[in-house]
């Protein structure tokens, strides 16, 4: 849910990177950050000493203004480990959007799958659903070998026909593209629509 500052005029959005680990959400948000234009961005990590998952990553992102209310969107990736469930489940109170993050990788689509389930169960916790929050999937790691087709990744994950994208985040392919289709359908809820 967003939060207005009605001192400072500002909207804060949250996005959540979410998915298995190692699907590829850091290398989302790094790439987000390297090769966003005209601001300076930092990626605030809390590393692990359980590699390759960091606590969360966090980019603010400036977009511009609704009703005179400048627009702040807050990235953050979620990881995927299983000893951290009570961080995941905090970290997604007030999401307003998520970006989905599958591995393609055959061997990786049972996480993908668990990810997808765990997902929905937060979400019913908080009295939310899949089928009515901004929600994209990125279908990751397209360069590798051994990958599912793009047709058995949406019949397994995508059940409610979110927009989707192949990508490869190392290579900054299909990385922005799914935040802006998403950053679209949040600012659509903001100003009172509805994004589907």
């Amino acid at each position: 849910m967003s939060l207005l500052n009605y001192n400072s005029k500002e909207i804060h959005c949250k996005i959540i990177y979410y998915g298995p680990t190692g699907s590829g959400k850091t290398s989302n948000i790094k790439w987000i950050c390297r090769n966003t234009q005209d601001q300076k961005l930092d990626v605030f990590s809390i590393p692990l000493k359980t590699k390759p998952s960091t606590f969360f990553d966090f980019l603010p992102l400036d977009v511009g203004t609704i009703r005179g209310f400048k627009t702040r969107f807050h990235l953050y990736t979620i990881p995927g480990n299983k000893l951290f469930e009570t961080s995941q489940k905090l970290l997604l109170k007030g999401l307003d959007g998520i970006v989905f993050v599958a591995d393609s990788q055959k061997e990786k689509m049972a996480e993908n799958k668990e990810a997808m389930e765990k997902l929905k169960q937060y979400l019913n916790e908080e009295s939310l659903s899949l089928e009515k929050i901004p929600m994209v999937i990125q279908y990751n790691k397209r360069d590798l070998q051994n990958i599912h087709s793009v047709t058995q990744m949406r019949t397994a994950l995508n059940h409610y026909n979110h927009p989707d994208f192949s990508a490869c985040a190392e290579k900054g392919q299909n990385v922005f593209e799914p935040l802006k289709t998403l950053l679209k359908m949040v600012l659509t809820v903001l100003k009172g629509g509805q994004f589907q």
